[in-house]
């Protein structure tokens, strides 16, 4: 039982066993779990990899530097180019550190994370920030409390820019009249939507656009128009705003709150009064949010989705709603809250990988020596999950369905085939799969694999599992 439990732990819980892994967890389990519930635990060596801040100035300096004449396109071209090494740069930072790690129950948990606060690339500027943002806005917080996470998420230069906040400018303020309209809801929405309370808990448009006025004021330093140009339109009217206000170099890639861009008053949010406070209006709100007792239910339901079941039992969504209320969301305790839910524990693997836990579980079985030649980010093209991708603000989605059809079986086939051809180079078929997967491997997957007619073959058998590809 204790063997079960530790292939468990390795494979449902972390990120796919490494050789030895199982072993190393056979003892206890749980408290191996529970030992990787700390802040460093969560953390990636940055290597080469640069801050949102200096990625903004780069980009900045570079199109300034071209002035206005022809020169201008072929440095946007450039700003876009390094943005997309930026960009390549942290997926494979990534990759390796999920390979490596000691502490896969931890990167999970920033995997998790990371996608209940999705900042996706969906225009150029946003490639060279979507990895800062995992890195410092998620990483450095998933073991603390909930709402200092919510506040780093939502004022970090990626969110704000994703999701359009740092171009929201209060309407009755002197730049907003000039402009005739400048508030943009995006952020407010999703916070309520996805990031806290979640649908149906009770909020309504007018929550949503006090909310959004709330936020209004809070943007990214020093975007001058070249760096809209560089992006989109929208920049321009929102960076004429920002040099009216008097940003100077100092402040370029800073997150700032900027009072001329506020709107005044007083707001109504969930029926509570917030008084006119200026930057203070916005962490007010956010605080109450995070505290809510739906904003327990609904990440409780996400997370015990993520361990238990794509239909989670009530029994586990209950358990983990009273820790988070219990401890005023203590992402510590709700870590081990989660280790200790019974029902995650079940030995039936219920759970389907998406492409990206299956490239990371094939990688660390490998140790860390993956079997595929092309690039992270080239694999995961083939698979259709890109890291930093998401098709929208709820991030991947995390149910068998949306990762298991047929075409999608047979991308996940024709790769292992690929990748098969030079794992055959190593050890046997049968001993990846057992190091992979311990007792989770049922006596029927162990037969094929070893009546396989070739170690090519045994090794495609063993990946294309049902053990391997669930978890």
């Amino acid at each position: 039982m204790s063997r079960l439990q530790a292939a468990i732990a390795a494979t449902r819980f972390g990120m796919g066993a490494a050789p030895g892994e199982i072993s190393a967890a056979a003892s206890d389990p749980r408290g191996w779990l529970k030992a990787q519930i700390k802040s460093d635990a969560a953390a990636m060596p940055a290597g080469q990899l640069v801050s949102a801040r200096q990625v903004l100035k780069s980009r900045r300096l570079l199109l300034d530097a071209a002035g206005e004449d022809g020169a201008r396109r072929e440095a946007v071209q450039e700003a876009n180019q390094d943005g997309a090494a930026h960009l390549r740069a942290e997926i494979e930072a990534r990759i390796q550190h999920a390979a490596a790690t000691p502490n896969a129950f931890a990167e999970r948990w920033v995997r998790f994370w990371a996608n209940h606060f999705t900042v996706a690339v969906r225009m150029p500027l946003l490639a060279g920030l979507a990895g800062p943002f995992e890195r410092e806005a998620i990483r450095p917080h998933v073991f603390g409390t909930f709402s200092n996470l919510l506040r780093q998420a939502t004022f970090h230069q990626g969110m704000l820019i994703y999701l359009d906040a740092a171009e929201s400018i209060g309407p009755s303020t002197v730049i907003g009249q000039r402009r005739k309209k400048g508030l943009n809801e995006n952020l407010a929405r999703e916070i309520l939507e996805l990031h806290t309370l979640g649908v149906g808990s009770g909020y309504g448009q007018g929550d949503i656009i006090a909310f959004a006025n709330a936020l209004t004021g809070w943007t990214v330093g020093g975007l001058q128009p070249a760096v809209m140009r560089a992006t989109r339109a929208g920049y321009r009217r929102r960076n004429k705003a920002q040099a009216a206000q008097g940003d100077d170099s100092d402040a370029v890639g800073q997150v700032m709150f900027v009072a001329a861009l506020h709107e005044p008053g007083p707001r109504f949010v969930l029926g509570k009064q917030y008084q006119e406070g200026g930057r203070e209006q916005a962490l007010a709100i956010l605080e109450d949010l995070a505290r809510h007792t739906a904003t327990a239910r609904h990440i409780a339901t996400k997370l015990a989705r993520h361990f238990v079941s794509d239909q989670p039992p009530v029994s586990a969504v209950t358990k983990l709603s009273d820790v988070f209320v219990r401890t005023g969301g203590n992402l510590a305790d709700l870590a081990r809250a989660v280790v200790d839910l019974d029902e995650a524990w079940a030995p039936e693997q219920q759970k389907f990988k998406t492409p990206e836990e299956l490239v990371v579980s094939i990688t660390r079985i490998a140790a860390g020596r993956p079997p595929y030649m092309s690039a992270a980010n080239k694999v995961y093209a083939s698979l259709t999950q890109q890291p930093f991708r998401a098709p929208s603000p709820a991030g991947w989605p995390d149910d068998a369905a949306s990762w298991a059809g047929p075409d999608a079986v047979k991308k996940r086939l024709d790769w292992t085939n690929t990748i098969s051809r030079r794992m055959a180079r190593g050890a046997s078929p049968a001993e990846m799969l057992d190091s992979a997967l311990g007792e989770l491997a049922g006596a029927r997957t162990r037969q094929f694999v070893e009546r396989a007619e070739s170690a090519e073959q045994g090794f495609t058998l063993a990946l294309m599992a049902p053990e391997f590809q669930r978890r």
